[in-house]
């Protein structure tokens, strides 16, 4: 049988030894930068504990888990890396500390495929050795986000450059990036609407690139930022793959990285459930524990059924795309079921909390405000669902059945 759901031991060890790392190094680290108040009245001392835990994150060997190698990485596949992200975001930093947080682990996975060494060792040394900060510049306020061929921002060439007018906003992390991968429309006419769009790389701060605001969201002001672009030159040696490939490189982009913030909403949820559950064993109410009521007993059985679903979904979409095998379809609805599964767990702990779930005593009010995101980013759900519709039917039509297009897998 080649079937196997058992880790190895050297992957265990992976598991174990990060899982360590988060319990005895960044949650106490967390905790300090919350009850010192840190990151609002001392900034210098808050960059100082977080860089200290990078700092052990390297010592540790846990430092950047999806990266190969020769670039400083742990050098592990994407079945692996579902271990290492579920441990690490178990903690608001953990992410980042291990260097493998969104945007900058997508954007690696970028230039690791697309970059020319000249533009490898411009932007993704320093972005592996957290150095640099990055930013991916796609999506636009007067255009549908899950569509890029509408793109509107024009790219120009002049000379031995490129002249870039437009406007982007929800850019995540482009406050505080040294660079952007920015994508723009540099085909009138193309062939395919797919081939209108070309990707740069931008170094920041750049005259022409203007920071309008961070835009405030529900879980506060947090770096996603809108960007108006005037005038910006980019020289034609920073233009990333090929003219026209830049919805081609998206593409590519966004595949793992939707995977990836699937392990890390497991691990959210996960936290969400256990809370569920340490809190009805120990909230007593009307004659019984809540964890002897049968409605609470529902919301527990739901969610712990849901949560082994997107494990399982994870873990196969990672084997395909570790296999090389065509992923589109199991990451698209990986991304879709763990998005909403990881929404309706935390509303359900948060009612098992009651009104201490929605304080902000505990950390279900802002992981709920982080959640409702998950739903829209990197593809809307009903993109996600059109796309799977799409493929059913084509499976379908091309071989009598659905079985392809349902993992394909042997059952």
């Amino acid at each position: 049988m080649a079937i196997d759901f058992s880790l190895s031991p050297e992957l265990e060890a992976i598991r174990a030894r990060t899982r360590s790392f988060v319990d005895e190094v960044v949650k106490p680290g967390e905790a300090r930068i919350d009850d010192e108040g840190l990151r609002d009245d001392d900034k210098s001392e808050y960059l100082k504990v977080l860089l200290d835990m990078r700092r052990q994150a390297r010592e540790a060997g846990l430092w950047l888990p999806h990266m190969p190698e020769e670039w400083g990485g742990m050098g592990l596949g994407h079945v692996e890396l579902a271990m290492v992200q579920a441990e690490a975001a178990k903690a608001y930093y953990g992410p980042w500390v291990l260097n493998c947080q969104a945007p900058d682990e997508g954007n690696m996975h970028t230039l690791v495929h697309w970059a020319t060494d000249d533009q490898k060792e411009r932007f993704l040394r320093p972005l592996c050795e957290g150095r640099m900060w990055s930013c991916f510049a796609m999506t636009e306020p007067e255009v549908a986000g899950s569509d890029p061929t509408l793109i509107q921002t024009r790219a120009e060439p002049d000379g031995d450059e490129w002249v870039i007018n437009g406007h982007k906003w929800f850019i995540s992390n482009a406050h505080r990036a040294n660079f952007a991968i920015l994508v723009a429309r540099t085909e009138d006419d193309p062939d395919l609407p797919q081939a209108a769009n070309t990707a740069f790389l931008v170094e920041l701060p750049s005259e022409g690139w203007n920071e309008v605001r961070q835009i405030e969201t529900m879980h506060g002001s947090t770096g996603h930022s809108e960007i108006v672009i005037e005038d910006l030159r980019v020289p034609n040696a920073n233009m990333l793959g090929g003219r026209g490939q830049g919805h081609l490189l998206g593409q590519y982009r966004l595949g793992p990285a939707r995977l990836a913030h699937c392990m890390r909403w497991i691990a959210q949820a996960e936290m969400a459930l256990d809370m569920m559950v340490d809190r009805s064993l120990n909230r007593f109410a009307h004659g019984s524990l809540l964890a002897e009521k049968q409605g609470i007993q529902w919301m527990i059985a739901d969610s712990t059924m849901e949560l082994y679903q997107s494990k399982l979904m994870v873990l196969h979409a990672a084997y395909k795309i570790d296999r090389g095998d065509d992923f589109k379809s199991e990451v698209s609805m990986a991304k879709h079921f763990v998005a909403n599964m990881l929404n309706r767990v935390i509303d359900r702990s948060i009612q098992v909390h009651g009104a201490l779930g929605y304080s902000t005593d505990t950390p279900l009010a802002h992981m709920f405000q982080q959640a409702r995101w998950a739903r829209f980013a990197d593809g809307a759900d009903e993109v996600h669902q059109m796309r799977i519709a799409q493929r059913s039917i084509a499976a379908f039509r091309d071989h009598g059945t659905t079985k392809t297009a349902t993992g394909d897998l042997p059952i």
